[in-house]
């Protein structure tokens, strides 16, 4: 599939728009991370920034669904979290709860588009397998698709196959969107590195939700290709991007005017 194939893409591809690369080399903390995403959304919709993603490693968190904080067992749940040392949120798109931390990398795509609500179930498609074509090229054997068990589920998810347990399938990739008149934010989240602590936090987290899953299902890229690490797959992420819209870079503390109150 290429971006010319879908009906309502984003802008960047189709007019060769240039997309702007922003690392962030330090975590804001939890809850400013996600507020940035929010605040660069506004201000891409309003024309003030162009298109741009933003590449960053998180502080530990557990991003709960608008269903999770209305389960009886939420305060339970981000209790186990703190106790574990994740910080438990609450965002704004849906889905369960997913947990990441310094061994995983966020990508927030964001573009302005005059009817983004068009677009939003091919984006989850498209740039799912941007992403798992990024991770087959680093050695992964990545395709697209939710697995039976998988914490916070999704149709769209990247998974990887356990090269030395055939059947094994293990969630890499979640994928979230946010959409307004003039804009998009899609977020992804690719757990490279030390998946045990991500482990432990669902389980406590899942368990005082009462929801049922898999933890079979929650693992890491370097689980299965134990050479890899955040800045082999954010350098796969960058050639897949490459093939998407001409790139330019920019540094982080251009966004500083956005942060500066955190």
């Amino acid at each position: 599939m290429t971006i010319r194939e879908l009906n309502n893409m984003p802008q960047a591809a189709a007019g060769a728009r240039t997309l702007t690369i922003v690392r962030q080399e330090k975590s804001l903390g939890a809850a400013a991370d996600l507020d940035l995403a929010l605040e660069l959304l506004q201000k891409v919709k309003a024309g003030e920034e162009g298109p741009m993603v933003r590449f960053y490693r998180p502080a530990p968190t557990v991003a709960f669904g608008q269903r999770d904080a209305r389960l009886p067992g939420f305060e339970a749940a981000a209790q186990a979290c703190r106790e574990l040392g994740f910080e438990p949120l609450v965002r704004k798109a849906g889905g369960r709860a997913a947990a990441y931390h310094e061994g995983t990398l966020v990508i927030d795509h964001l573009e302005p588009h005059a009817d983004a609500i068009a677009g939003a179930k091919g984006r989850f498609s498209f740039f799912g397998e941007l992403l798992a074509r990024a991770l087959r090229s680093a050695g992964v054997e990545a395709a697209v698709g939710e697995i039976p068990g998988e914490y916070c589920p999704g149709e769209f998810s990247v998974h990887g196959q356990d090269p030395e347990l055939p059947g094994r399938r293990v969630k890499l990739v979640g994928t979230a969107q946010r959409v307004v008149s003039g804009g998009w934010l899609f977020s992804s989240v690719i757990v490279v590195e030390n998946s045990a602590p991500i482990r432990r936090v669902l389980e406590a987290s899942y368990a005082a939700l009462g929801l049922d899953w898999d933890p079979a299902t929650a693992g890491a890229v370097n689980d299965l290709v134990p050479q890899l690490d955040v800045d082999a797959i954010e350098a796969a992420v960058l050639d897949s991007y490459a093939g998407y819209a001409p790139l330019s870079y920019s540094d982080f503390a251009s966004l500083r005017p956005y942060h500066r109150q955190h």
